[in-house]
C-alpha cells in the first residue's frame, strides 16, 4: 500500500519503479486525498481509497478495518516537506501491522526500522533544519524564542496598560 501524502508527481515518478520491483502479481493499493488517479497507477493491480470519502469517526474506523483486512506486508508513505495528509499517514502507519518505508521528495526510499536508525535520524534532523549551515541558525532561534516571546508579552501588556491609564 502507498499513502500519497505529498505532491502527485512524486508518486507518479515512484510507481513505475515499484511496479518493476514488485513483480506482475503484486497488488499496490493507494490511500490519497486527491481526486482522480496518478498517471502511472494501474487500476487492475490495486484499489484507490480516498480519505474524503471517509468522513466522521465511524467512517474512518471502517477505512482502518478495510485496510487492516488487506494484510499489507509493506506501507510506503511520502515524506516530503509538504504538510499533506500528515495525520492520516501517521495514523495509518501506527494502526496497520506492516513494515513502513519512507519515500522522500527525490524518490529515494528507506525502511523505517532499527536497522536504518542513522538514516531516519539524519532525515528527521534535516527536516527540523538541524543539519548543515542551517543548524546554527535554528539552534539560535530556539534559544532566543523565550526572550523574544517574553519581550512581546511585556510590550503588549505595556500598550494595554497605557491605553487603560489614558481612559
Amino acid at each position: 500500500m502507498l499513502i500519497e501524502s505529498g505532491s502527485r508527481h512524486l508518486l507518479e515518478n515512484f510507481l513505475p519503479g515499484l511496479y518493476n520491483e514488485s513483480g506482475e502479481e503484486a497488488r499496490i493499493d493507494l490511500v490519497t486525498c486527491y481526486p482522480g488517479q496518478p498517471a502511472s497507477f494501474l487500476e487492475e493491480r490495486g484499489r484507490i481509497y480516498r480519505v474524503y470519502e471517509f468522513v466522521g469517526a465511524q467512517a474512518r474506523k471502517l477505512l482502518f478495518q478495510q485496510l487492516a483486512a488487506n494484510h499489507y506486508t509493506a506501507v510506503g508513505m511520502i515524506c516530503s516537506s509538504e504538510p499533506i495528509m500528515t495525520k492520516w499517514k501517521w495514523a495509518l502507519a501506527f494502526r496497520l501491522p506492516a513494515k513502513i518505508f519512507i519515500i522522500n521528495e527525490n524518490g529515494d526510499h528507506f525502511w523505517l526500522d532499527w536497522g536504518h536508525w542513522r538514516t531516519v535520524r539524519h532525515f528527521v534532523l534535516f527536516r527540523a533544519g538541524l543539519t548543515g549551515t542551517g543548524a546554527v541558525r535554528t539552534v539560535v532561534r530556539l534559544l532566543l524564542f523565550p526572550f523574544v516571546f517574553a519581550y512581546l508579552l511585556i510590550y503588549a501588556a505595556a500598550v494595554h496598560i497605557r491605553r487603560k491609564v489614558r481612559e
